[in-house]
C-alpha cells in the first residue's frame, strides 16, 4: 500500500504539518485516532469542506480512526474571519445546524468496519466549563503575545472594526477540544484547513503543556483555481451539500463546468479515482479537451459521493435530455426546475402560444419573420423534436414536469417556456 502521506501529497491535500517524519512513523506503526472540526455556522456544509473530509476519508481508508467534531459550542462563539464580527445565532439555531452537519458527515464517512468514524460534539464538554475553570485551568497556558500574533487576530486588530473578546477567545476553545479528544479517545492528530493552522498548533501546544505529550497537526490547502481566484460560488450562491439548498443537478453542473486547467488537480483532490485512472483522464484533456471526459468523471464521482447514485442518475439523465440525448418526460419536477433555472424564458399560454411566439418571446429570434425562417430551415425544436410547422400551437400534451416546454434554436441555444 502506498504510504498515506505520499498519497495525500500526490493529491495536493497537504499544506502544512508539524514533524513530518514523526507523523509518518506514527501512521506507519499502527492505527491512530485523528479528528477534524466542523462549526455549524450555516445549515449545511459546502464544497470547501469536502477537502478536509477527503483527507479524513483517505486516512480512514488507510486504517486510522476518524473523529468528526461538530462544533455545537464553538459554533455559538464564531471563528474570527477577515472582515467583521460574525452574527451570534441563537442556541436553538446552532443546535439545529449541528444536527444537519452531523447528518451530512454520516453520509460522507464510513461508520462501519474495523475503524468506524465517530461523531463528537464539543458542547458536551464545553457546556460544563465555568468562567473560573476557563481562566484557571486553560487560560494560564496561553500567552497573550502568541494569541495576538495569530494572522487573523493581527489583521482584525489592525482593522477599523477590531475584534471582540468573544471571537478572540475562540482559539482557546478549539485548543481545548484537542486536549479533550486526546484525553477521551487518545487522539494524536488534528487535521483542518490551512486557515486554521494557528488554532491547530494552539491545541498541540496545550496538550504538550498540560499532559507532556507530543501530538501532530496537518492542514490541507484552501483550493483555488489555476488563475489564483477563489474556487466556488455559482450564480445562486455557495456550493452547498444540502440538496434543498442546491439541487443535485446544479451541484453536478458546477463540477461539469470546471476549466481544463483545473480539472486534473480537482480529480486528485475531490475524487477517489486512483493514479492510473486520473493519468488516463489527464491524457484525454491534452488530446481531446472538447470531449470533457475528465469533467464528466469529476462531476460523476463527486455527485455520487455527496448525493448518492440515484441523484447522480437523475442529474446525468437531465443533462443528456436537455440537449437532445435523452427522455425529457423522465425528468422530475424538482430536477427540471433546477435544470431550467438559468435558461432564458418566456410565458406560455397553453392552446394559444405558437412556436413562433416562443422563439421570439425567449429572445432566440429578433422577430417573427426570423423565427419563421429558422423553422423553415429546420433549426427549431420543441422538447427536442424538430418543428416544421410555423403555426404549431403548444398543447397540454406538450407540457413537461412543472408545466414547461423547452424551445431550442439549432444545437446549443436553449430556452424554457412556462405555462401561466
Amino acid at each position: 500500500m502506498t504510504d498515506i502521506l505520499d498519497e495525500l501529497q500526490w493529491r495536493g491535500l497537504i499544506a502544512q504539518h508539524t514533524d513530518i517524519d514523526a507523523l509518518r512513523a506514527a501512521l506507519t506503526e499502527g492505527r491512530i485516532t485523528f479528528y477534524c472540526g466542523f462549526d455549524p455556522t450555516a445549515p449545511s456544509l459546502h464544497h470547501g469542506h469536502l477537502v478536509a473530509v477527503k483527507v479524513m476519508r483517505h486516512l480512514q481508508m488507510a486504517g486510522h480512526h476518524p473523529l468528526a467534531l461538530v462544533g455545537g459550542a464553538t459554533g455559538l462563539v464564531g471563528d474570527p474571519r477577515d472582515k467583521g464580527e460574525r452574527a451570534l445565532n441563537t442556541p436553538e439555531v446552532v443546535a439545529g445546524w449541528a444536527r444537519s452537519l452531523q447528518s451530512q458527515l454520516e453520509n460522507l464517512l464510513d461508520f462501519e468496519g474495523a475503524n468506524p468514524a465517530r461523531i463528537v460534539n464539543n458542547l458536551d464538554w464545553t457546556a460544563e466549563l465555568t468562567a473560573i475553570g476557563l481562566l484557571r485551568d486553560l487560560g494560564k497556558y496561553f500567552r497573550m503575545g502568541t494569541m495576538l500574533s495569530k494572522d487573523i487576530v493581527a489583521r482584525r486588530l489592525a482593522s477599523e472594526e477590531g475584534i471582540s473578546y468573544t471571537e478572540f477567545s475562540y482559539q482557546i476553545l478549539q485548543a481545548n477540544d484537542y486536549l479533550e479528544l486526546f484525553r477521551r479517545y487518545g487522539c494524536t492528530l488534528e487535521v483542518g484547513g490551512n486557515d486554521q493552522w494557528g488554532n491547530l498548533v494552539g491545541g498541540m501546544d496545550l496538550i504538550h503543556k498540560v499532559e507532556g505529550a507530543s501530538v501532530h497537526v496537518m492542514t490541507n490547502p484552501l483550493i483555488t483555481k489555476s488563475d489564483g481566484t477563489k474556487f466556488g460560488k455559482t450564480e445562486g450562491g455557495a456550493i452547498w451539500l444540502n440538496p434543498e439548498m442546491l439541487s443535485p443537478y446544479a451541484f453536478y453542473q458546477f463540477w461539469l463546468h470546471v476549466d481544463d486547467d483545473d480539472v486534473v488537480r480537482f480529480l486528485k483532490v475531490f475524487t477517489f479515482l486512483d493514479r492510473a485512472e486520473i493519468e488516463c483522464l489527464e491524457a484525454t484533456v491534452a488530446d481531446n479537451p472538447k470531449a470533457r471526459e475528465a469533467q464528466r468523471a469529476l462531476a460523476r464521482e463527486v455527485t455520487r459521493w455527496v448525493h448518492g447514485e440515484e441523484a447522480l442518475v437523475r442529474a446525468e439523465a437531465a443533462t443528456a435530455a436537455l440537449w437532445g440525448r435523452g427522455d425529457l418526460a423522465g425528468i422530475d419536477e424538482a430536477t427540471m426546475a433546477a435544470a431550467t433555472a438559468d435558461l432564458p424564458g418566456s410565458d406560455l399560454v397553453v392552446g394559444e402560444s405558437t412556436i413562433v411566439d416562443l422563439l421570439v418571446g425567449a429572445g432566440l429570434e429578433k422577430g417573427r419573420g426570423a423565427a419563421r425562417r429558422t423553422i423553415a430551415a429546420g433549426g427549431a425544436y420543441l422538447n427536442n423534436v424538430k418543428v416544421t410547422d410555423e403555426d404549431l400551437v403548444v398543447t397540454e400534451a406538450d407540457l413537461l414536469a412543472g408545466g414547461v416546454v423547452l424551445v431550442r434554436k439549432g444545437r446549443r441555444t436553449l430556452s424554457v417556456a412556462r405555462s401561466k
